[in-house]
């Protein structure tokens, strides 16, 4: 049984806010931005536009390449089980991002839910949609999502916060298959001569989770749930924001990074010159530059486009994948790799062998 890949899709706001732009308003500077984080641009949510919204356009975006032959209405009908990987839903708690999208794409035999594990939620959401289609022989297809409306949620006055983050939503079909292989022939990662003969997998092969709960008051939002509500006639000096010790978390993150890496190597039995690209979570281009150092790993390696989209959370990982196919960079058979880590704090990765043909 294989659990492949078979549309990706992405969706931002309309809205792009340069470094120069966040200059005008802060104490800082492009080179600044950029020389701590590679981040150059975001895109920012008005007030009109919600998570859900961006979930479902991202959605509708994988629905399209997965079954380009039928109505938006009739592939959605396809879809078993909605995951939304989010902290930033529409509301608190209830309803889930993940119904209001089912809702939106009309998808009305799917269960639907959201994962909260921060910028992990994709890798999280992927290994769990796998899990929940195995367990069930009437389930066939997820739609995995990553999103986040992170900019409704940040002190804008705080600089070591608010230049980092972006808004965006990134989505795949996962699809429950029976034991296909890939084809023979030579692919860019270099394995050769007949694949499928060798009885090598499509999909996602290995997924490796982790957390470390003792860290969770580095990456926090502190007002609004059950341990510190909103109190009535209360006034806030701020909105719900989020507050970062950012050097513990660089710590965790190089950390995470080379320990997820080191991991899914040993756990696959593969060694990274069989990885055609790591595709990393989009926190900050000096973590990508730190661990690859550290495990020896040429920094072209790892995908980044940091620079365009900033840190979009758990929207990160599956607007990088989404690039990647629609630029022809993926070939079927390619061995890639996920990685991530964020709030709780959680960490962990996916290997996937790419299963979308051109």
């Amino acid at each position: 049984m294989n659990f492949e890949i078979i549309g990706t899709g992405r969706a931002v706001p309309p809205r792009k806010v340069t470094n120069d732009a966040l200059a005008r308003e802060l104490d800082t500077s492009d080179e600044w931005i950029r020389s701590h984080t590679g981040i150059g641009s975001r895109y920012i949510a008005g007030e009109e536009i919600a998570n859900s919204d961006l979930s479902a356009a991202a959605a509708k975006q994988a629905l399209s390449m997965a079954e380009p032959a039928l109505t938006p209405e009739d592939a959605a009908m396809t879809i078993d089980l909605v995951i939304v990987a989010t902290v930033t839903g529409d509301h608190l708690g209830c309803p889930s991002a993940a119904c209001i999208v089912q809702d939106k794409l009309g998808a009305k035999k799917a269960a639907a839910m959201d994962l909260a594990a921060g910028c992990t939620g994709f890798i999280y959401a992927l290994e769990t949609a796998a899990g929940l289609l195995m367990m069930n022989n009437q389930r066939k297809r997820a739609l995995v999502i990553g999103c986040e409306v992170l900019s409704k949620f940040i002190d804008w006055k705080d600089r070591a916060t608010c230049v980092l983050f972006g808004d965006g939503a990134g989505a795949v079909i996962l699809e429950k298959t029976e034991d296909s292989t890939v084809g023979n022939g030579t692919n860019d990662t270099g394995n050769t001569g007949d694949i499928s003969g060798s009885g090598v997998k499509n999909g996602l092969l290995q997924s490796v989770l982790y957390a470390d709960g003792s860290g969770g008051d580095h990456l926090i939002i502190r007002k609004g749930g059950s341990r510190n509500p909103f109190k009535a006639g209360e006034t806030l000096e701020k909105g719900i924001h989020i507050e970062m010790n950012g050097q513990a978390v660089y710590n965790f993150a190089v950390k995470a990074v080379t320990e997820t890496i080191a991991g899914l190597i040993a756990a696959e039995g593969i060694s990274v010159n069989d990885i055609k690209k790591i595709i990393p979570h989009q926190a900050n281009a000096r973590i990508i530059q730190a661990a690859a150092k550290r495990l020896k790993i040429p920094e072209d390696k790892f995908y980044m486009n940091i620079e365009e989209y900033a840190n979009t959370s758990a929207a990160s990982i599956p607007i990088a994948l989404d690039e990647l196919n629609r630029k022809g960079e993926l070939q079927y058979g390619d061995l890639i790799m996920t990685v991530g880590f964020g709030a709780g704090l959680t960490y962990g990765g996916n290997i996937i062998r790419w299963s979308i043909k051109k």
